[in-house]
């Protein structure tokens, strides 16, 4: 009986703190419901590892192992919003890390192509959408930077890695009337989120907020570099480091 308790106890918990972070994102400008409503229904806490799990629906980026993060929650829905979504669209995310963007995408869309270089984290991501039901997503292991040319085009793409400039592989493989999403910038600490609209007679570019991402890094891992583990010390610094930056993300 106990152990119910405490169980039942966690599980309210949870339900308090992502109110709390679905109030915080209204705050911060998020205002598409069907955003919003796609974050209410993912619960982040099965992306996050497990001695995150107390932060999972606080409003920062989080380790994920592998050197990547999962976002923080206000860049991943201010970058879904901004694509607006119908649920009509084909969309491509280049870098998947730990599912989570993804899994938002795939309620609002209609298909979901995601590309990620890190084999560990395809699998477990893989093994989250399956928990979830999630059926339209299609996930790849492969170099990102090249994005996926044989299901394309594609209405949307979004990338979660910062690029020096906008890759003309990818506009390539946008869709005539589609949205691309990604952060632009070669260094850490200057880079901004850029929405590019293509239309029939070229390409329409804003640049949006300041963030910050890992880079956009083509290839794969070398052979045993596969999966990097994360000791206490480790993590401990991550939580520092990651608390220092208001937009600390993939």
């Amino acid at each position: 009986m106990k152990g119910a308790d405490e169980s039942d106890l966690n599980a309210a918990a949870l339900v308090a703190r992502k109110l709390r972070l679905l109030m915080e994102l209204r705050r911060a400008g998020i205002g598409d419901a069907r955003v919003l409503g796609a974050i209410e229904k993912t619960p982040r806490e099965l992306f996050v590892p497990e001695a995150f799990q107390d932060q999972a629906y606080e409003n920062v980026a989080l380790p994920i192992g592998n050197a990547q993060t999962i976002s923080q929650p206000y860049v991943v829905a201010l970058m879904t919003e901004l694509l607006e979504l119908t649920g009509r669209e084909k969309v491509l995310e280049i870098g998947t890390g730990s599912g989570y963007q993804a899994a938002i995408l795939s309620r609002l869309s209609r298909r979901v192509f995601t590309v990620e270089r890190h084999r560990a984290l395809v699998r477990e991501a893989e093994q989250r959408f399956a928990a979830l039901r999630l059926g339209n997503i299609v996930t790849r292991f492969a170099d990102g930077a090249k994005g996926w040319a044989e299901q394309g085009p594609f209405d949307r793409v979004i990338v979660t890695a910062a690029a020096p400039e906008i890759p003309a592989v990818l506009l390539d493989q946008l869709a005539r009337g589609g949205i691309l999403v990604l952060p632009v910038g070669a260094e850490y600490h200057d880079q901004r989120l850029v929405r590019v609209r293509r239309g029939e007679s070229g390409c329409e570019t804003e640049a949006l907020a300041w963030v910050r991402f890992v880079p956009l890094i083509a290839g794969l891992p070398r052979a045993g570099h596969q999966t990097i583990e994360q000791n206490d010390d480790d993590i401990a610094a991550l939580r520092v480091d990651l608390a220092a930056d208001e937009f600390a993300i993939e």
